[in-house]
C-alpha cells in the first residue's frame, strides 16, 4: 500500500501516520506544495493524506497550489483511493464535496475533548472510540456538510469535528498523528495564532498532556489499521 501526503508547510508533516507505515512496512512519498511541487497523478498512489496548514482553502491568490490540490483530490475521490485530510486538509475536502469553510464558534488550541456522533459509533472505523475522547486542535475554522457527508464527530467549541464520505474519505479537524516535535513546531511558528479564549491552553498545559498524546496515537492506529483493511 502506497502512502502519498500532501504537505502545506515545513513544520506540519504527517508525524505518527508515518510511523504507523514504517512499522506496516508501507512506503510514503510526499508533495512539497509549499515548494510548488505537483501532486502525482492518482495512479502513483493507494492513500491520499493532507495535512495541515496555516492558510485557508479559500487563499488561492497567495498560494496557487491550492487550485491543483483540490483537482488532485477530487481525482482521488473519484478514483476510490483512501482519503484523509487533517485540519487544513480535512476542509480542502469538505469544499471538494460541495462543503463551505466557515468561522468556527470558538478557536481550539490545545487538548479538548471530542464527543464521537450516533453515526460515527455506528461506522466500522470509528465504532471502537470512545464516545468522548481527547484530541488536540489547532485551528479556528470548520466546514458545514453536504447532505451526503456523513457528520462523525463534534466538540464543544466546533460542532463539525470529523466526517465521512463514502467509506473510505475521512476529515478530521483535531490532530491525532500529533508527535512532542509537531507541537513545539506549531508553538514556535504559529504562537500568534493563540488568541485568548474558552478553547486556549496555555502553552506549559499543551505540552503536560503526554497522556493525551500516548490517547490519540492508539486511536489513531486503531483507525488506519480499519482502513488498511477495508475490502478494494
Amino acid at each position: 500500500m502506497r502512502i502519498h501526503i500532501l504537505q502545506h508547510v515545513p513544520f506540519e508533516d504527517e508525524g505518527n501516520i508515518g510511523a504507523w507505515a514504517r512499522a506496516n512496512g508501507f512506503p510514503v512519498t510526499r508533495t512539497l506544495l509549499y515548494d510548488n511541487e505537483f501532486p502525482p497523478d492518482y495512479e502513483l498512489y493507494d492513500w491520499l493524506v493532507v495535512m495541515g496548514g496555516p492558510m485557508s482553502v479559500t487563499d488561492e491568490a497567495d498560494y496557487p497550489w491550492l487550485k491543483q490540490e483540490k483537482r488532485a483530490i477530487a481525482e482521488a475521490i473519484a478514483q476510490r483511493k483512501t482519503v484523509i485530510g487533517i485540519c487544513l486538509g480535512a476542509q480542502l475536502i469538505a469544499e471538494v464535496l460541495g462543503g463551505k469553510v466557515v468561522p468556527s464558534s470558538e478557536k481550539e488550541y490545545g487538548w479538548y475533548p471530542v464527543e464521537m456522533l450516533p453515526a460515527g459509533a455506528a461506522n466500522p472505523l470509528f465504532h471502537l472510540f470512545p464516545t468522548y475522547f481527547t484530541a488536540f486542535h489547532w485551528h479556528g475554522e470548520m466546514v458545514t456538510l453536504p447532505d451526503d457527508v456523513t457528520h462523525i464527530a463534534r466538540s464543544e467549541g466546533c460542532e463539525t469535528q470529523a466526517f465521512l464520505f463514502s467509506d473510505r474519505v475521512i476529515g478530521m479537524q483535531f490532530h491525532l498523528e500529533i508527535t512532542r516535535p509537531g507541537i513545539n513546531n506549531l508553538l514556535k511558528h504559529c504562537a500568534d495564532d493563540m488568541t485568548p479564549g474558552p478553547f486556549t491552553q496555555r502553552t506549559e498545559v499543551i505540552l503536560s498532556r503526554t497522556d493525551a498524546m500516548v490517547e490519540v496515537h492508539g486511536l489513531l492506529v486503531r483507525l488506519l489499521g480499519g482502513l488498511a483493511n477495508l475490502p478494494g
